[in-house]
């Protein structure tokens, strides 16, 4: 299962756009608001309702989570402790683990971007704590998968597909949405 974690002020095509990708290759996909709502606000101020709420999922079972940039959804991320512990449970678990944006800020300031390259929305990069600041668009480092901003939401995404193993699977998606 995947897990995408949505707080009021996330940027919508940030978390969409993985949302779309995930399902169209046939993923367990489930927004998850962090918020008391399930109706969460985009920074746009375009409503998303959220498949469920964090006190409603297990994720024991999940296989990605995945966080949005966006503000304040970002702080918003960064401040809920039962997601950040989920989130250092998963990732020092060694299992596949994702932001953009400004999202990986939160990954930097819970240690797990130590030794890793890493990239973030410009301005951020002081918040990815003992990482190596890349200059690509996307970094995969091991289990983890950062990315710049919106503008490689698609590529973030079908990156992410490739950690989970789904190559083959990114590679037809990516043909069939004419990306090139």
């Amino acid at each position: 299962m995947i897990y995408i974690f949505l707080a009021d002020g996330f940027e919508e095509i940030e978390a969409l756009t993985p949302v779309d990708v995930f399902r169209r290759a046939n993923l367990p996909t489930t927004t998850v608001s962090i918020m008391e709502s399930r109706t969460v606000m985009g920074s746009h101020n375009i409503p998303v309702i959220a498949d469920k709420l964090f006190a409603e999922v297990d994720l024991s079972d999940a296989d990605l989570l995945l966080l949005p940039g966006g503000m304040p959804g970002t702080k918003h991320l960064g401040e809920c402790k039962p997601l950040c512990d989920a989130v250092i449970s998963h990732a020092s678990a060694g299992k596949p683990t994702a932001a953009i944006c400004a999202a990986p800020s939160v990954l930097g300031k819970l240690g797990l971007l130590s030794g890793k390259e890493a990239i973030c929305y410009p301005g951020f990069e002081d918040a990815l704590v003992g990482a190596a600041i890349s200059k690509k668009k996307v970094v995969r480092d091991g289990n983890i998968v950062t990315a710049a901003g919106m503008g490689v939401a698609l590529d973030f995404a079908l990156e992410c597909l490739c950690l989970l193993g789904h190559s083959d699977a990114a590679a037809s998606i990516h043909k069939g949405i004419i990306a090139d």
